[in-house]
Formats: C-alpha cells, sequence, structure tokens
C-alpha cells in the first residue's frame, strides 16, 4: 500500500493488544499491505520448559507505519487497539517521523548485529559522549551524532535518534569505522 507519494510519513503507532498476542497490530498492517517497521531484539523465553530465542518486538506497543492519514485512519477505526500516538502539548497531532529520518535509522539498526534501543528518558545527562563522524563504506557513513558513555561496555556505540518518537539506537561503532571528533 506504500507508494512514493510525497504526503507519505512514518507515522507514529501504538498497539494496546498484549505482548503476546497472536496477531499483533504490526503483522496485521503487513498483511494489509503497509510498511511496517518495529523495533525487533532478541529474548531467551522458556516454552514449555524449553528456551526459545525469539525476535519480539523492544516495546509491544510501539510501532511505525509508513502510509498517508487517509489510508490509515480507515485501518484505524477497524482495529479498536490500534491508535496512534500524539505530539506531546499539541491538540490532536500524530506524532510523524520524516522518510529520510527513518530511512536511516531503520538503515542503521537493521545492518547493526546487535543494535540497543532506549528512550531518551533513560539517557542520563554523564552517558552523553563526544560528538563525532563516523568515515565508513557502511550505512552510517557520514552520521554525525554522539557517542553513548556506559560504564565497563568498552564499546563504543553511537546514537542514533528518532526525534519525535523518543526512541533512539545505540549502534556499535565497529574497528573498519573511522571516527572523526567534532570539536
Amino acid at each position: 500500500m506504500t507508494d512514493t507519494s510525497e504526503n507519505n510519513h512514518w507515522y507514529v503507532m501504538r498497539d494496546l493488544k498484549r505482548a503476546n498476542a497472536l496477531t499483533p497490530a504490526y503483522k496485521q498492517l503487513a498483511e494489509a499491505g503497509f510498511e511496517v517497521f518495529t523495533p525487533m531484539v532478541t529474548r531467551v523465553i522458556n516454552s514449555f520448559g524449553r528456551r526459545k530465542k525469539l525476535s519480539v518486538p523492544f516495546m509491544s506497543d510501539l510501532l511505525f507505519v509508513c502510509s498517508t492519514r487517509d489510508k490509515l485512519d480507515p485501518l484505524v477505526r477497524k482495529i479498536p487497539t490500534l491508535q496512534y500516538r500524539y505530539v506531546k502539548g499539541a491538540v490532536s497531532q500524530p506524532m510523524e517521523v520524516s522518510v529520510q529520518e527513518m530511512d536511516r535509522f531503520r538503515g542503521a539498526v537493521e545492518t547493526a548485529s546487535n543494535p540497543m534501543f532506549l528512550s531518551m528518558d533513560e539517557i542520563a545527562p554523564e552517558m552523553y559522549g563526544a560528538n563525532i563522524r563516523i568515515i565508513s563504506d557502511g550505512i552510517l557513513n557520514n552520521y554525525e551524532g554522539r557517542l553513548l558513555k556506559i560504564k565497563g561496555s568498552g564499546k563504543k556505540r553511537i546514537m542514533v535518534c528518532l526525534k519525535e518518537s523518543n526512541l533512539v539506537a545505540a549502534i556499535e561503532i565497529t574497528a573498519s569505522d573511522y571516527v572523526e571528533v567534532k570539536v
């Protein structure tokens, strides 16, 4: 259902179904033909006495849908557990992420072997590192951002932010990437 229309945006949405629902909204929307992105993490789950590694949403109620309001509104009315997330302080203004910002975020998350997801509220001021620019052959080439400092980690991670949705992905910087510190 997604087209290359200039009116397409990534809408930040929430799914009020339980985390263990058989058909969460991101699956329903994908089956309906929408382009959907949900940040996924790998978790070990006990099922009938056996441990399984499963890919599950980082936040069970968070999803991003690329479409127009005209196409999404009928589905939001049809699926009672699907809602827009609204901009704090604004009246009935759904959160939107630009296509370029979302492409950059998705590219970084999907190429990373083990992305770490955080909300902006979880990042203390002392965790912000230097402003940097990455020079590499990968998707993060010329990406500018801040380092994430985690005590005892021993790994360099750059914060890739989606400002409107309050979501941050910490992507590990590989040894082949050249990091230029911005002054």
